[in-house]
């Protein structure tokens, strides 16, 4: 694979601490990134706002405010994880659908692709810039735009399993499961629109625990623990 497109899960990125940011598993992440960047890979990054924002359970905010609010959730942790990136030595860009004044680039898919060859690990904030749409599905959609060898997904839990095994201590993981199968059993790895979209766009995803040692690198070269999605 020479382009891949990354899915930080924000409660993955706060660590133990369930909220804000984990310096040590940001900076674990970089130094993983850089290594795949050293070895001529393009990276291109989406995460998740969970750490900072869950709006949709919220019985007093509106849907599509509660969605802004996520939005800009993504823009805050992608500022910050760039820097983290940048500090151990990468060039990156941040990229969000909508104008954030001089803090990002306005998304082009021409203008990404530039960057990524350039040797810039990019990120997109912000979601697709519409509510409704979850952070799966605009990293979905990115992923497809910049034409990206495979989707990966790094989540706070090690892969997909046929129930929630933080509810059934019985649950079995999956090391290789299809889309279709996954849209069909209502596993929901990815929201429903998300699925959907890897199907008809033929784009593979790999879900995997970010917090397992050097899980982004063992993944990209072969010694992947978590489950694979075919399409």
């Amino acid at each position: 694979m020479k382009r891949v497109l990354l899915k930080l899960s924000g409660e993955a990125l706060a660590g133990e601490k369930k909220t804000g940011f984990d310096e040590e598993t940001c900076l674990g992440v970089a130094r993983q990134v850089k290594k795949l960047v050293d070895d001529g890979i393009q990276v291109a990054i989406v995460t998740g706002g969970g750490n900072f924002w869950r709006g949709r359970t919220s019985e007093t905010i509106d849907r599509v405010k509660a969605d802004q609010i996520g939005m800009l959730a993504t823009v805050m942790n992608c500022i910050y994880v760039s820097d983290i990136f940048r500090h151990v030595g990468m060039k990156t860009e941040v990229f969000t659908p909508f104008v954030c004044g001089a803090f990002t680039t306005l998304f082009s898919k021409d203008a990404a692709v530039a960057a990524l060859e350039e040797g810039k690990v990019i990120f997109f904030a912000g979601g697709t810039g519409h509510p409704y749409f979850s952070t799966d599905t605009g990293a979905v959609l990115r992923a497809i735009e910049i034409e990206a060898d495979a989707m990966l997904l790094a989540k706070a839990i090690d892969g997909i399993y046929d129930s929630d095994p933080k509810v059934n201590p019985e649950a079995k993981k999956f090391d290789e499961i299809s889309i279709q199968e996954i849209i069909d059993r209502k596993l929901m790895a990815v929201d429903l629109t998300a699925s959907i979209m890897c199907l008809e766009n033929k784009m593979p995803m790999l879900v995997f625990g970010l917090n397992e040692e050097n899980s982004i690198v063992n993944t990209m070269s072969g010694t992947f623990t978590g489950t694979k999605v075919t399409v």
